[in-house]
């Protein structure tokens, strides 16, 4: 890695420095979701209005929540898989500008991550890869190859707790969603935007007695050939398992 890479980004990417904006320019803005074949098997979720999850103590969730490597056997429901979802990039609205308003902050509503699900033990699921379209509610199979899990933890400097957990999240970052408001600067907002989404993630797990761990150790040209990402304008940021807490 490049000595001082970091202080130069930092340096080139100050305020200062912004230009003016494709948005600025009057050119079309991206589409606030990434595109996907039409005729792939998607799968209903609950309705998040009908989600029947226990409430803890929004303090209680922040001081019990610590990072979980170690996950029972036990699955998750697919309801608890539709809150955590929910939580971290539900839709609750999608308005006029355009662009969706959603359960966690992002730089300009710009919500440029989708989700990917590594699926090891959920109720009613195949294990493999999925990814949530965040607007229709809804997952989507992306790969359910027998291997898919020995990849995905081969892809995170074999961190084997991967494997033991229920499901683990992928976030990606479709990124002229934000440089089309902010230029080169949008690349501090997607890494800003990538804590919202985790933390998140963490207190709604205290909810479903499970615990998180999240990863930025991964192999970035690996994990975004897995996902079938080029790795330039769609790439992944930042990973996290979750399992139920070994009671």
């Amino acid at each position: 890695m490049s000595r001082g890479i970091g202080k130069e980004f930092m340096e080139k990417t100050k305020y200062k420095y912004l230009e003016e904006s494709d948005q600025e320019k009057g050119l079309d803005q991206p589409p606030l979701q990434s595109e996907y074949n039409s005729d792939s098997i998607l799968i209903d979720l609950p309705s998040a209005n009908n989600l029947k999850i226990k409430n803890i103590n929004l303090r209680e969730a922040i001081e019990s929540r610590k990072s979980l490597r170690t996950y029972s056997d036990v699955s998750l429901t697919l309801e608890e898989l539709s809150y955590l979802l929910w939580c971290t990039q539900g839709v609750k609205e999608v308005i006029p500008r355009p662009a969706t308003l959603r359960n966690v902050p992002s730089a300009g509503a710009r919500h440029s991550f989708e989700t990917y699900l590594l699926i090891n033990k959920v109720e009613g699921l195949k294990p493999g890869l999925y990814r949530y379209l965040a607007i229709e509610h809804k997952l989507m199979e992306v790969n359910l190859d027998s291997n898919i899990t020995e990849k995905v933890v081969f892809s995170c400097s074999k961190q084997n707790f991967i494997e033991k957990s229920a499901v683990t999240f992928i976030w990606s970052s479709s990124v002229y969603r934000m440089k089309w408001r902010y230029g080169e600067r949008g690349y501090r907002y997607i890494h800003l935007d990538a804590g919202h989404v985790c933390q998140n993630l963490y207190l709604a797990a205290e909810n479903i007695d499970s615990g998180v761990c999240a990863i930025a150790a991964f192999d970035d040209d690996e994990i975004n050939k897995l996902l079938g990402l080029d790795g330039e304008d769609q790439f992944v940021v930042y990973v996290a398992a979750l399992g139920k807490r070994v009671l």
